[in-house]
């Protein structure tokens, strides 16, 4: 006797489709056998249902060609379970670890994460942010706390939830999640200045509507500040985030009178620029010049000098910013800690200045 598994095969293999343009989840439930409300706990609720009985409506709705009306579910529970998020660019190792760990996250809580990229610039994440709005997204996932002011606005009008990540500040503590970068580069700058290290400079990401950037540049000024030194203007150099940029104004910064014995860069790709061309150079490192980084892209450890940087752990802060939006948008409470600890990766690039 053929299994009911078998029958429902043999079944759903007969329907066509195309002269049935109206296939909804009543079509489903009586193919089956079940009721609409099962149906509709499957696809809602699949915790609840047995996997024997979801395989069964999972197999049946594939047979007719049915997919869920998001638009009715929406209208009847008010919720999309869409999340859009928006980062500045997804280039740079961090976002882009980060987003895959936000839609992992997402999609085992049964969301869908809409993504969209402003370039630094806080006119077009206005529109995008106005875009997910009229889609109707549950919440936001951001990237600092520099943004337009008609956001906040926008978001608080609607309260609508929102987290702001790769920034911490323990004075907007629950609104977002990532590592404080004036400290990270503390860090990284009072372990070249234990090196030796007088004569700093640094090819700093550009600041432009970026909060992080500035954040880090201010930290490498203040770790300074406290040995009584500083950057002179001539080593202070801004770029963006490309390796051609790197190794551009790696090679202004060689040819100042006054050279100098560590490099600070702004990101990742800054400083495999800055080490490239160094070698190109023919200068040594870390004998002639120490080079350290932020942020940790596969190339940086496998370079002929590795870089030494800081580490963030941009998968850890898209899952926890997800896991903080899921519970708020399902009225839980969320405990655990929002600031993330970077890691100061020390490698091949960065040694005591020369005598």
């Amino acid at each position: 006797m053929a299994s009911k598994k078998q029958i429902i095969k043999q079944k759903t293999i007969r329907v066509d489709t195309a002269s049935r343009p109206n296939v909804n989840l009543r079509s489903v439930a009586k193919l089956v056998g079940v009721s609409t409300a099962t149906v509709s706990r499957a696809i809602n609720h699949p915790e609840i249902v047995s996997p024997h009985l979801r395989e069964k409506i999972e197999l049946a709705a594939n047979q007719l060609g049915w997919v869920p009306d998001g638009v009715a579910r929406a209208l009847i529970t008010r919720r999309s379970r869409t999340i859009g998020a928006v980062f500045p660019t997804l280039s740079v190792g961090d976002f882009a670890r980060a987003t895959n760990a936000i839609q992992a996250e997402l999609s085992r809580a049964g969301y869908t994460l809409l993504l969209a990229c402003s370039e630094y610039d806080i006119g077009l994440e206005l529109q995008q942010v106005r875009k997910f709005i009229e889609r109707g997204v549950d919440g936001l996932i951001l990237v600092g706390q520099n943004h337009h002011p008609d956001i906040e606005t926008l978001l608080s009008n609607r309260n609508m939830p929102v987290i702001n990540t790769f920034v911490y500040d323990d004075k907007t503590h629950g609104t977002c999640v990532g590592p404080d970068n004036r400290k990270a580069l503390i860090a990284m700058t009072n372990y070249l200045l234990d090196l030796g290290h007088k004569v700093f400079a640094s090819i700093a990401q550009s600041t432009r509507n970026n909060d992080r950037a500035s954040a880090r540049l201010e930290g490498l000024r203040y770790a300074l500040a406290e040995q009584g030194l500083a950057v002179r203007p001539q080593h202070l150099l801004m770029g963006e985030w490309t390796i051609e940029e790197g190794r551009t104004l790696f090679r202004r910064l060689m040819e100042t009178d006054t050279k100098p014995t560590a490099v600070v860069c702004g990101n990742a790709h800054l400083a495999v620029g800055a080490v490239l061309e160094a070698l190109h150079m023919g200068i040594r490192i870390p004998q002639d010049v120490s080079i350290v980084g932020y942020d940790d892209i596969e190339i940086m450890s496998h370079l002929p000098v590795p870089i030494t940087t800081v580490r963030v752990p941009s998968a850890a802060i898209g899952s926890t910013a997800a896991q903080i939006l899921i519970a708020r948008l399902e009225g839980l409470e969320w405990t655990s800690p929002m600031e993330s600890m970077p890691e100061l990766v020390i490698r091949q690039s960065s040694g005591p200045p020369p005598a």
